[in-house]
């Protein structure tokens, strides 16, 4: 159709339709003004606080220059200034660039750089750090804030953050954010490259916040605990924002610490909680575990990586009032694609479920065809949560979306009745002796040897195999497990091409912040195994 009305009626228009992320924090203060928001060591914010403490941030972040669709970045633990500078950003239509604190001053100048993020906010005790990129990046002048998480006082070029929201103008930033544009650059993981920028809008993100709420049995009477680190999609985007949108409660901790859960959750009355499996073995593990009063907890959602089908079992045995969810998916889809729901976990153990509310999802060949029910290709998607594309980069754009559908390198296999598997990473598939091997099937197999805490598996280079399957397992305190243990329970189990060809036990298996664990870590710590032909190592 041609267009129907003035400009000026198409603005009134669209300011009156506006429906963006930093709008849900104002409507959601509008019905819940007292209600509380956020809570975060001794700061307990209500509804009506942090709207005012959001807008006041808005408003210092603009009096310093910054206007919309410029980038800030934000380097730090979680904390209640996080959380404010999300909703300030989001109102003004700055976007925000989230960073993983656990990187160095070149990997963080290089997103600095390729973001050309105009201005920075770090945490106090990683400042030394951000001054170094900064400095590397050459970037000048521009809005440093500083988060006196330490009770440090701010270094010199670097404004407290905590003054921006005490004083200043409460109202609403007056700028039309329509829900296409752009809101969070979020950098994935590089693997053999530097890592991508994913492009996240607020009609990717309340779509997918749409579906988690339906789907994932969300509510506003939900008070859940942020333990994840908030520069991942899926805390900030799956759980914390959700709980916003909705008018739920907020408990902020900086790291997920097992015996900090526990007794928040005790003290908080906390209903709902996030973790990867990694934590969840973790809490199951914790001493404190059985003595620590966690009968509020009615919402458990686990995701990142897959839960062992034999820990899923000790969770429903020892959280029986706790219903479960897996969530599986990537940055690239807000993080949302698919929801395994609690009626299925024990009947389709091991699966991700089927596609959320608002996706399509497929298994398809290397030319983009659908595969046949049960078997393996690469898992594709079509969805409003889709990214907008990963900045600056219009080859790697247009290779993802192929054919119109988001491919999301992971290997899956797709059930008559719409069931995802997810076979694995495409580069973690071992290529052993001419047959691909899942290293998920192989840790599944392990897991069932009692004793075994963490396990994983992955591939490393072989002369005579090109790689070769190799296990690291982490016994469970006091266990008696010995690898030669390990490689008997892999016989009786597993065709001879799949069982690892090493073995070795271990204290502690290496992981970033969100949980995940680091297999390309792994593969170099154990490369030199090839090479020394030592087949199974205890210790």
């Amino acid at each position: 159709m041609d267009a129907m009305f003035s400009p000026q009626t198409d603005a009134a228009i669209a300011s009156a339709r506006q429906h963006s992320v930093g709008d849900l924090l104002r409507r959601t203060a509008a019905r819940y003004p007292d209600k509380l928001a956020v809570v975060a060591g001794d700061h307990r914010f209500t509804y009506a606080e942090f709207e005012a403490a959001a807008n006041r941030t808005a408003h210092a972040l603009a009096d310093r220059g910054l206007a919309k669709g410029d980038r800030l970045a934000l380097l730090s633990h979680n904390s209640w200034q996080y959380a404010v500078l999300a909703f300030a950003t989001a109102k003004l239509g700055v976007v925000l660039v989230p960073i993983n604190f656990m990187l160095g001053p070149d990997e963080i100048a290089f997103i600095l750089r390729h973001s050309g993020a105009t201005g920075m906010v770090s945490e106090d005790a990683l400042a030394t750090t951000a001054e170094k990129a900064l400095a590397t990046a050459e970037v000048q002048g521009g809005v440093r804030g500083w988060i006196g998480l330490s009770g440090a006082a701010a270094g010199a070029g670097w404004e407290d953050v905590d003054a921006w929201w005490r004083a200043g103008d409460e109202s609403a930033p007056d700028v039309a954010v329509a829900d296409d544009d752009p809101l969070r650059l979020m950098y994935t993981s590089g693997t053999e490259s530097r890592p991508k920028g994913v492009v996240l809008s607020s009609r990717s993100l309340i779509s997918q916040y749409v579906s988690c709420v339906i789907d994932g049995g969300m509510s506003a009477d939900d008070v859940e605990v942020h333990a994840l680190p908030m520069y991942h999609c899926a805390q900030l985007d799956c759980f914390f924002s959700v709980d916003v949108y909705l008018g739920a409660t907020s408990i902020i901790l900086p790291s997920p610490d097992p015996a900090a859960i526990l007794a928040t959750i005790a003290r908080e009355q906390v209903t709902k909680l996030f973790c990867p499996p990694t934590v969840w073995i973790s809490l199951l593990r914790h001493p404190d575990f059985d003595a620590t009063d966690l009968s509020s907890l009615r919402k458990g959602y686990y995701g990142a990586s897959a839960m062992p089908v034999e820990v899923l079992r000790e969770l429903q045995q020892r959280l029986p009032d706790v219903a479960l969810w897996n969530f599986y998916g990537q940055t690239e889809m807000s993080p949302l694609a698919t929801i395994l729901r609690p009626d299925e976990q024990l009947e389709r153990a091991g699966s991700a479920g089927r596609a959320a509310l608002n996706v399509e999802t497929r298994v398809v060949d290397d030319e983009g065809t659908p595969v046949p029910p049960g078997e393996v290709g690469e898992i594709v998607h079509r969805s409003p949560h889709a990214t907008l594309g990963y900045y600056e980069d219009e080859e790697k754009t247009a290779a993802a979306f192929a054919g119109g559908w988001f491919h999301s390198g992971d290997l899956g296999v797709l059930t008559a009745d719409g069931y995802l598997s997810v076979v694995d990473r495409k580069k973690d598939m071992i290529k052993t002796g001419g047959e691909n091997v899942a290293s998920r099937e192989i840790e599944e197999a392990i897991y069932e040897l009692d004793g075994v805490a963490e396990v994983a598996v992955f591939g490393i280079s072989h002369p005579h195999w090109i790689e070769a399957v190799t296990a690291v397992v982490v016994p469970k305190p006091g266990a008696a497990i010995s690898a030669d243990d390990v490689s008997a329970h892999a016989r009786a189990r597993l065709a001879s091409y799949k069982r690892p060809k090493y073995v070795v036990l271990a204290d502690a298996l290496p992981k970033n912040p969100s949980g995940k664990i680091l297999k390309r870590e792994l593969r170099e710590v154990h490369a030199g195994l090839a090479q020394t032909d030592a087949g199974i190592q205890d210790g």
